[in-house]
């Protein structure tokens, strides 16, 4: 067998492995930026971003508060359900990622903390991304997706 032909057959399918292996790598550590509820490192992640900061008030199940639909004597809601009996699923993911990230805003006052100096995008988008991997297929297929921008002039 001819030199050149060795090295092909030989170093042909490492070159591949090593290829395959960086492009994974580099993929590794690549900050989320949306709720791929289908990457379970993503999700993983979410499920322990979810346990530390959101489920003491959401339920460790995303069961929420009782009767969260219901005003406290303070005016504000309970923390709602994250599972599908809740509204969580109504919104928009761009949308859910700005209530925990800046909040609701003065005219909707909750005991929701803000997370935009706790958690990173990163974290945000995990989360969600767990969330979502907790509902049915017919729960995210009625999620709102976002509008399309409006073509340029």
């Amino acid at each position: 067998m001819r030199p050149w032909v060795k090295a092909v057959v030989f170093a042909g399918p490492m070159t591949l492995a090593l290829l395959g292996a960086a492009v994974i790598w580099a993929g590794k550590d690549k900050p989320a930026t949306s709720a791929d509820y289908e990457n379970a490192a993503l999700v993983a992640h979410g499920s322990r971003v979810y346990a530390d900061h959101c489920a003491s008030c959401h339920g460790a199940n995303l069961e929420g508060q009782p009767d969260w639909m219901k005003h406290l004597p303070d005016g504000k809601l309970p923390a709602p359900p994250h599972d599908p009996s809740g509204h969580t699923w109504h919104h928009s993911d761009g949308r859910l990622f700005l209530i925990i990230k800046d909040g609701l805003g003065d005219d909707y006052p909750t005991d929701m903390p803000l997370f935009k100096d706790v958690l990173s995008d990163h974290d945000i988008w995990a989360t969600l991304a767990f969330i979502k991997s907790t509902w049915p297929e017919e729960i995210r297929a009625k999620q709102p997706r976002p509008r399309p921008s409006p073509p340029a002039n």
